[in-house]
């Protein structure tokens, strides 16, 4: 059991200037207004203490990716997030060939998260069932219209908690609703689908957008497609790239006045050359060059990105005027109440996982905590 003391608490509806908390066995135990003396205690140095991130949406990180489809890099993506203050995470797929996405989603069932490290809360299946003219970074040749069958051996592994797919293809109806009844995030992403289409998909079962404006169809006066019912459809969250290479700032600013902090969720989509020089990558069968902040194909395609979560909090500070607890909800509060884990992260709050990380005033991260157990701190970084 340990406490930290004088730090400034955000919870989910206030925030405790000064005040403590208390952990035990990776969970928090109490939560104080004032100070503590006697027993193991932290200094938290007047720092602000808010909920661990959680990217639902990361192909890879420092060298390694998800479509390795080894224990060994999973392990490595875990290990690095926390120094970007993610606690928590989905591995996501990339489109491949059946039998080898067969073999990821398993590796990452069978993975059992290591302490002090992010933990992998389950699987984001990407593709292959989306629209070909919409592919973008995904291989072309291993995209495949919505197959029931094979959906069915992927989330029978308990690993599946979202599944990225194009509404509009024929059998995507009922893939939707089943992946509903088993409590999977259906989202609708590399898709060329109509407002109506998403119209209709919502009601089988639809939840979500995948990196919206990215690899989908704008808005246009005639047709305000998958954008405009992200704005217009209330039920629907949307997937958010905030690194100003994917979405400009002043359409990050206009879906911040239209969707509001409460439809939003912050991810990466990081790919495995995050935390690392530019250069030469892959991306599944692609070579991808990094150059500053961006990823890119040989045609100029984007792949992906090298974006943190802490950077893409920085950037909803301007021009979009976030507050601490704006960011909040799109980075934590958000995706744990869309994957269903709200009962034990997305807040602090007593009874759920020592998920927090210690930032000053412009979120430049201190220390990471992963279920209690110290995962970052910058001055040994």
């Amino acid at each position: 059991m340990f406490s930290i003391n004088h730090v400034n608490l955000y919870l989910e509806d206030e925030v405790i200037v000064g005040g403590a908390i208390t952990v035990e066995d990776g969970r928090i135990v109490a939560i104080h207004h004032e100070p503590l003396e006697g027993g193991e205690i932290v200094d938290g140095k007047g720092l602000n203490l808010v909920p661990g991130f959680i990217d639902t949406h990361i192909h890879g990180a420092s060298g390694f990716d998800v479509m390795d489809g080894t224990e060994e890099a999973l392990e490595h993506i875990a290990e690095a997030l926390p120094k970007e203050g993610t606690t928590s995470f989905l591995a996501t797929t990339l489109t491949s060939p059946l039998d080898k996405l067969d073999q990821v989603v398993h590796t990452i069932a069978q993975y059992s998260s290591k302490q002090g490290q992010a933990e992998i809360l389950g699987a984001h299946i990407e593709g292959p069932f989306i629209e070909k003219s919409k592919a973008g970074a995904q291989p072309p040749e291993c995209i495949i219209e919505p197959d029931l069958d094979v959906a069915k051996r992927w989330v029978d592994t308990g690993a599946v908690k979202a599944m990225t797919l194009a509404p509009e293809l024929d059998g995507a109806s009922q893939l939707i609703r089943y992946l509903d009844e088993r409590g999977v995030i259906a989202s609708a992403g590399h898709t060329n689908a109509s407002f109506q289409d998403i119209e209709q998909a919502c009601r089988e079962g639809l939840k979500q957008l995948t990196h919206l404006c990215n690899a989908m169809n704008g808005v246009h006066h005639r047709e305000v497609g998958a954008v405009g019912a992200a704005m217009l459809i209330d039920e629907l969250k949307s997937e958010l790239i905030v690194d100003g290479i994917h979405v400009s700032d002043d359409m990050v600013k206009i879906l911040y006045k239209t969707l509001g902090p409460d439809k939003i969720l912050m991810i990466t989509d990081a790919m495995r050359a995050k935390g690392l020089s530019d250069g030469t990558y892959t991306l599944g069968s692609h070579t991808v060059t990094v150059e500053g902040q961006s990823a890119t194909l040989t045609d100029g395609t984007l792949a992906g990105s090298v974006l943190t979560m802490d950077e893409a909090v920085r950037r909803m500070f301007e021009p979009c005027e976030a507050s601490f607890h704006d960011v909040i909800k799109m980075t934590a509060e958000n995706p744990a109440k869309q994957y269903r884990v709200w009962d034990l992260k997305g807040s602090i709050a007593v009874g759920k996982d020592a998920d927090f990380i210690l930032v000053d005033d412009q979120f430049n991260i201190h220390s990471t905590y992963c279920k209690g157990v110290i995962s970052y701190e910058a001055h040994k970084s």
